[in-house]
């Protein structure tokens, strides 16, 4: 299966031919119903999850998150610290899954790298002048090669909002191909919306198929960092997006929520609509991730009240 920005291109080839062309494509693409699509989102999440299942989805949610420390008050210990969690998140039952990635700034990467060594764990790295997005591209593209140089695995980049409001769609495009060849083979790349500074639906799906167009390996609703962030309906739409892109090209793309997702009830609620909406295929962590800081101890905690039926103390999980 093609997974990369040139075969999406050849698959879809006028589209970005021309800042007229990309504006024609986006702007043909279905309106989007508000009143549906947050129906949809409400009543999905409504769906009863038995035991069984609850156990499972618990532990496959824990698979996918993205431990995130974006902090400016961020210490090597509190990486390592983080690193040392996602590997065995609960040291004491080494059943627990670990996490799918430690998300940091590209100055804690390489003791992030150190912090996993040996482990499934990738290391995810904020670039692009996170979280705003607002510096020439010359010095975006030199964050993602010295986070890449240090050892990322993966690559969050923000797209430059003001540029996409302005309806400046080429310029998007053009910035984040560039980011994606500054990630090489080794790093996958994910673009960040910012979905809550968007301002609507529309402009949402629009921002979706621009960046799988330009070669997004994943697709992120928000920085964390706004007072609007991941909700089930903007995480439905983003899903719509990527199964009527592979549809179209035979290309899957990764979806990530990060930000408001705080307790096992929400992260079980996000599960239920990537498989009502995508399909039992995003239900992986190659495909599907939660960008988080608190949700992982509300899971461990759920996790072993499944397990002996009560609640731990306070102190049963560290505090990030």
């Amino acid at each position: 299966m093609p997974t990369n920005a040139s075969a999406a291109a050849h698959a879809l080839t006028d589209v970005t031919a021309s800042d007229s062309t990309l504006r024609r494509f986006l702007h043909g693409l279905p309106g989007v119903d508000a009143v549906g699509l947050e129906g949809r989102a409400a009543s999905l999440g409504t769906r009863s999850i038995k035991t069984t299942a609850k156990a499972y989805a618990i532990d496959l949610a824990i698979s996918m998150v993205d431990l995130t420390t974006l902090e400016g008050a961020d210490t090597p210990g509190k990486v390592r610290a983080l690193g040392a969690k996602a590997v065995h998140p609960d040291p004491t039952d080494r059943t627990t899954p670990a996490t799918a990635a430690v998300c940091v700034y590209p100055d804690m990467v390489a003791t992030a790298k150190e912090a996993v060594a040996g482990s499934t764990v990738k290391v995810a790295s904020v670039a692009t002048a996170f979280p705003a997005g607002r510096a020439p591209l010359t010095v975006k593209l030199a964050d993602v090669r010295e986070a890449v140089a240090a050892g990322a695995d993966e690559i969050d980049m923000v797209i430059d909002r003001g540029a996409f409001l302005a309806g400046n769609y080429m310029k998007v495009y053009d910035e984040i191909v560039a980011v994606k060849e500054a990630c090489g083979t080794s790093a996958r790349l994910k673009v960040i919306f910012e979905t809550g500074e968007l301002s609507t639906y529309d402009n949402i799906r629009r921002a979706s198929w621009l960046g799988m167009l330009a070669g997004a390996d994943f697709i992120k609703t928000s920085t964390g960092k706004v007072a609007v962030n991941a909700t089930p309906a903007n995480t439905l739409l983003m899903l719509e997006a990527v199964r009527d892109f592979r549809t179209q090209t035979g290309i899957q793309v990764g979806v990530k929520p990060a930000g408001g997702i705080r307790t096992t009830k929400d992260a079980i609620k996000f599960l239920v609509l990537v498989n009502e909406t995508a399909g039992e295929d995003w239900l992986d962590n190659h495909w599907f991730r939660f960008g988080a800081s608190s949700l992982l101890n509300d899971l461990l905690m759920q996790r072993q009240k499944l397990a002996t039926g009560r609640y731990s103390g306070p102190d049963y999980v560290t505090v990030d």
